[in-house]
């Protein structure tokens, strides 16, 4: 069974470099409908994403684009799903919000092109998450017009942070130290540079630090227009009110859990796993582009075996195949645990939204601890 095991894996992951090789177009420029798009992380090591940005954010504006603005209300952009709902619930109708990342994209995959700068440019509030996870959200910033009156806010202000090393260092162990030597280390720090020097930036996956993230985009809120402060005050108070209710779920609910051991597909739940007592152990690192060695995969299929895991987790924005490969090796279930870094397209128009996604992640969490 380990050969087995050991050559669907090995095959796997080959395939899944394979393929991402051959189909690496979110790499390169593209055009007509995909807008602009560049290499990031070439434009960030040189410097060049401002001017590029701001050059053609120029020719943008004349052709006229729709920027999603209206006038008569607070206009504010957002980087990102999570801030997004809660710059909605707590805006109210007194806020226009604009979300950058559209229905059904990965953020870890996407970067800004021309229009967007000019949206937010244009905007009285930009929001993004910050602890890295916006890695050209930077330059972005330093492109906005210096005589213009967007106010740009970090809504993860005032968190804990949890560096990689920590998340490791509280993670259950896999295998007999494979996973925790020099190659393993090595392999973590290629990903460091995408977010902030090995800092985990999902923030959101935990309703004890959405709550904080709420009162930043109140605040945030208010100081562009304090005229409707009493307006914002008490949108917040309302969805702090559901947040908290949710945060005492997870609490009330997790804490029965006989199992504390959670295997998911991204390393995206150390916030989560902090605040309510679990513990992770994931197939890809921080960023899901964070490539799983052969060797990872076999240590932790061993350990689902070897401690009654009944459930892998997978997510519904990045592919399942190795959470299937596991699983099917293994001879357990799947079921989503979402990041909540976004919705699908169907989740988009079904009226889905991160409250329901939080009480679905709880119910599929106690599934798979009982």
């Amino acid at each position: 069974m380990t050969n087995n095991l050991h050559g669907s894996i090995n095959e796997r992951v080959n395939d899944k470099l394979s393929t991402r090789f051959q189909n690496n177009d979110r790499k390169r420029p593209r055009s007509g409908n995909y807008g602009w798009r560049l290499p990031i992380r070439r434009l960030l090591k040189t410097g060049a994403l401002i001017s590029v940005l701001a050059m053609v954010a120029v020719v943008s504006a004349c052709g006229g684009q729709k920027s999603g603005l209206v006038e008569g209300k607070t206009n504010v952009v957002t980087s990102f799903y999570p801030i997004y709902f809660l710059a909605k619930e707590i805006g109210g109708d007194k806020a226009n919000v604009v979300n950058l990342v559209p229905a059904g994209v990965e953020p870890h995959d996407w970067t800004p092109k021309s229009r967007d700068l000019q949206t937010a440019g244009d905007a009285e509030l930009f929001l993004y998450n910050g602890a890295g996870l916006e890695g050209w959200v930077a330059d972005f910033v330093q492109g906005l017009p210096k005589d213009g009156k967007t106010v740009t806010g970090e809504v993860s202000k005032g968190i804990k942070l949890l560096t990689a090393e920590e998340e490791e260092a509280a993670a259950l162990e896999v295998g007999e130290g494979e996973a925790h030597g020099e190659e393993a280390h090595n392999h973590e720090e290629e990903h460091h540079d995408e977010h902030g020097e090995g800092i985990d930036p999902h923030t959101w996956v935990s309703p004890k630090s959405a709550l904080v993230m709420a009162g930043n985009v109140r605040d945030y809120l208010v100081s562009v227009d304090a005229a409707n402060k009493s307006v914002y005050d008490a949108n917040y108070e309302k969805l702090a009110a559901k947040l908290t209710e949710i945060d005492q779920s997870y609490i009330e609910e997790l804490g029965k859990m006989p199992n504390k051991a959670i295997v998911v597909s991204h390393q995206a739940f150390g916030y989560l796993c902090r605040d309510y007592g679990l513990k992770q152990v994931a197939i890809m690192g921080l960023s899901p582009d964070a490539e799983p060695r052969a060797q990872d995969l076999l240590n932790i299929a061993k350990f689902v075996k070897d401690n009654g895991v009944k459930t892998i987790f997978f997510e519904e924005l990045v592919s399942a195949e190795l959470a299937d490969t596991l699983a099917r090796e293994a001879n357990v279930g799947t079921l989503v645990l979402n990041p909540l870094e976004g919705l699908t397209p169907e989740q988009d128009k079904d009226g889905t939204d991160y409250i329901s996604l939080m009480e679905t992640n709880l119910k599929h969490l106690k599934q798979a601890l009982q």
